[in-house]
């Protein structure tokens, strides 16, 4: 290498090494809060891995990134401001330590769960192939992530796709305080073989070794004859976390490693090719400076208002839509025709869309969905492994590198087993990076309760999912509905969770225009009435509405609310509602406890009390497991005659 390139590699690694002795300064003095774990020793891995990159190549991090993101460029007084939680750090101090992020330069973040950057890395290696370009994505993990299940579903489906990844292990040794040799079975490169791609071993403290093979892997990637596994042997000096008292290995060990310091290495080279000490002392010097003056300059800038909207980081702008009324017209369109005309629409509009799933491809999805679509977009209907990690890290990453993902969970069952690339993934990464990554993807799925599906394929889970901030959570419960809402939610820039009824997917229903929209968040009113309001959604919508015609021979006139999106909840309509009836009765199929109900009833306890002339109902699933056998499913789900008794004894109270 040349020297002039090898001394831009040690000043990179100089300014990783005083950046973390600084923040280690700085949090032993209280000026950074939170959770700090570094990378000190370990500079060399970082360095010679992004120094290869381009802006247009991605990586994603992990908690210890502070190094991953200073050698892709990311600007340090932005990120001392960060990790002081300061308004003008790089994520506007929303993100810290473990999560700093800039999608701009290709950072597509650090990450507080382990292992969870590797499927988001191969969504966004999948944006490459599909965009067509010429990028290359770096996912660093440490050894303890081999131990996650999400390490097998990413490097498994890369090496299925042949993606442009690089799955860059840096091997410090430790897991947190447990030592590698306790944790793995096998070596890594034994793993690797298992999904028949190479393996590298490198020196880790050996900035050029890095240098020099990632360069190569990094020109075959972008050649598409990735993906690459790199095993760098590092060491970490200072604890898993800044105060970890230690007492898992020895100052010996310690020592040991740092006589190896990936700076002294290179220093000791760049002697050997003639540079005098003089001009690394001023490099040094340099940094010092420049650290001094952006630790200052993190110090003076603005706190965060503790009257700060954080719901304006926490989802992308909207775009308004118009709520047409559908038509009175012959049922000539089922709900399973919506979902395929919405995705074929889409899908023809829209080259940024892909769908990607089990089976959604050839087998055109398990309940027929999907079929014909492959064979019209082969690049851009894609089957999946039974990874539902992966799926959803794919939309995840994919989203962030600019395109529109729609991939389907089989069963809303299904969605645990992926639970964190929901949840602490797709959810935050929006707020976290201060508003700067773009999440706007779709993930598909259904659920239902009354064929003897069981425990497992019977759960309506729409009230965990609209707990998590970030979540746009969709029922539709006609293929009007279906067809309006699903287009909406593939063309927001934000996640959503769009959930079907599979009881629903032949009912016939008006078919609706080709350019149908309908606005996210705003229920409809179904059925206006004076004397009792019914809030309800999905399937049971339709007994709700069979039942309050009934009970219009009765002389009861009842308004009925089809919610449409769970979350965010149009309190509005339901107030309005109650505002005219003073009488409340929801109903769903999810079970009671804890569900959508309780947080209707706390609404209008809370913000329509004076309204209220009779006691708030819910109707609903007992609090059990779905049963399997078909009379006790029965009895455990809401029947027409419990929703009716409901409904006749609020209008009469």
């Amino acid at each position: 290498m040349e020297t002039r390139s090898l001394l831009k590699l040690y000043r990179t690694m100089v300014e990783i090494r005083e950046f973390e002795l600084r923040v280690s300064r700085l949090t032993r003095e209280g000026k950074i809060p939170g959770f700090v774990h570094l990378s000190l020793g370990q500079e060399a891995a970082a360095v010679g891995a992004c120094a290869p990159l381009t802006q247009a190549d991605v990586i994603t991090s992990t908690h210890r990134g502070h190094g991953h993101c200073i050698a892709k460029g990311l600007d340090m007084t932005g990120m001392f401001a960060e990790l002081m939680g300061r308004s003008a750090g790089t994520c506007a101090g929303l993100g810290g330590s473990m999560h700093i992020a800039d999608p701009g330069l290709g950072i597509f973040g650090a990450n507080g769960i382990v292992a969870a950057g590797l499927p988001i890395a191969s969504g966004a290696a999948l944006a490459v192939r599909l965009k067509q370009q010429s990028s290359a994505v770096v996912a660093f993990f440490g050894d303890g992530a081999v131990a996650q299940g999400a390490f097998h579903e990413s490097v498994n489906l890369a090496a299925l796709w042949r993606l442009p990844v690089i799955f860059f292990c840096e091997n410090n040794h430790y897991a947190e305080f447990s030592a590698a040799e306790t944790q793995h079975p096998v070596p890594l490169r034994t793993r690797a073989a298992g999904y028949g791609i190479s393996c590298t071993q490198v020196n880790g403290n050996d900035v050029e070794a890095v240098h020099q093979l990632v360069t190569d892997l990094a020109a075959r990637a972008r050649r598409g004859q990735g993906p690459f596994m790199v095993e760098a042997e590092t060491y970490r000096w200072h604890g898993h976390y800044e105060g970890d008292p230690e007492r898992y290995r020895t100052k010996e060990e310690v020592d040991k490693w740092k006589d190896l310091d990936p700076l002294l290495i290179t220093r000791e080279r760049l002697f050997a090719s003639g540079t005098a000490a003089e001009q690394l002392t001023e490099i040094e010097s340099d940094v010092r400076r420049r650290i001094d003056t952006a630790v200052e300059a993190a110090t003076t800038a603005s706190e965060l208002d503790p009257a700060t909207d954080l719901s304006a980081f926490m989802l992308a702008p909207r775009r308004e839509h118009p709520d047409p009324q559908p038509p009175v017209g012959e049922d000539i369109f089922r709900t399973m025709d919506a979902v395929h005309d919405a995705l074929e629409q889409e899908l023809s509009t829209d080259p940024s869309v892909f769908v990607a799933g089990i089976d959604v491809g050839q087998g055109g999805n398990v309940f027929a969905l999907t079929r014909g679509l492959a064979e019209r977009w082969p690049a851009r209907v894609i089957d999946t492994p039974i990874s539902e990690t992966a799926i959803v890290g794919l939309a995840v990453g994919s989203a962030m590198a600019g395109m529109r993902p729609v991939v389907e969970l089989m069963y809303l069952d299904f969605i645990g087993v992926a639970l964190d690339q929901v949840m602490n993934q797709a959810a935050k990464l929006h707020f976290m990076t201060g508003g700067k990554a773009s999440l706007g993807l779709t993930i598909r799925t259904q659920f239902a309760a009354g064929r003897s599906s069981g425990s497992q394929h019977s759960q309506s889970l729409e009230a965990i999912l609209a707990h998590i901030p970030g979540l746009t959570v969709v029922m539709p419960a006609t293929p009007w509905e279906t067809y309006g809402l699903l287009r909406a939610a593939i063309q927001d820039p934000n996640p959503v969770i769009f959930i079907e009824n599979r009881l629903l997917y032949g009912r016939k229903g008006t078919r609706p225009p080709r350019d149908l929209i309908i606005p996210l968040g705003k229920a409809r009113v179904v059925r206006p009435g004076q004397h009792v309001t019914v809030v309800s959604y999905s399937a049971i919508l339709g007994t709700v509405l069979t039942v309050a015609g009934e009970l219009a021979a009765e002389g009861i006139d009842t308004e009925v609310i089809d919610l449409r999106t769970i979350q965010p909840l149009d309190r509005d309509t339901i107030l309005t509602s109650l505002a005219k009836t003073n009488r409340i009765v929801i109903v769903h199929e999810a079970v009671k406890d804890f569900g959508v109900g309780a947080e209707i009833v706390a609404l209008c306890a809370e913000d329509g009390f004076w309204h209220l002339d009779a006691p708030l109902k819910r109707v609903a699933a007992r609090f059990s497991p779905a049963p399997y056998a078909p009379r006790l499913e029965r009895a455990w789900l809401p029947s027409a005659d419990e929703i009716k008794e409901a409904i006749r004894s609020t209008a009469l109270a």
